[in-house]
């Protein structure tokens, strides 16, 4: 069975900063520290994570939305999640993230949880510090 993952998480910085961050392989990579390709165009692949995360771009608009079909090497043998990030500008300038992560194996929703927050919410502030 499969649950869904709702995080939202304010940042002072732009939507388009953020969106970069996590849609850019090298800006990506650079946050995370570990390997990542990521296409740019809608249909095309992408890993992170040195290759534990991948999967393929269904929606992709700068500073806007960012939707992936998403699976970690962990998931059980074809599921795929869905991991959709909105990103909308605060009256104070920076930006909220709603994430939706929908699709997750019910026995890892603990960890994948933690893993956005510390993998990416965490470092995201570091690095905006």
């Amino acid at each position: 069975m499969c649950k869904t993952i709702k995080q939202k998480i304010k940042f002072r910085a732009s939507p388009e900063e953020i969106y970069e961050l996590l849609a850019d392989a090298k800006q990506h990579a650079k946050l995370t520290g570990q390997k990542a390709k990521i296409s740019r165009k809608v249909g095309g692949p992408f890993s992170t994570r040195g290759g534990k995360v991948s999967g393929v771009n269904v929606d992709l608009v700068p500073g806007e939305r960012l939707v992936q079909a998403w699976r970690r090497t962990d998931f059980p043998k074809g599921i795929f999640s869905m991991a959709a990030f909105q990103f909308t500008r605060t009256k104070a300038g920076g930006t909220e993230v709603v994430l939706t992560h929908r699709g997750v194996p019910k026995l890892l929703i603990p960890q994948v949880e933690s893993d956005w927050r510390k993998l990416y919410w965490e470092k995201i502030r570091q690095r905006l510090a």
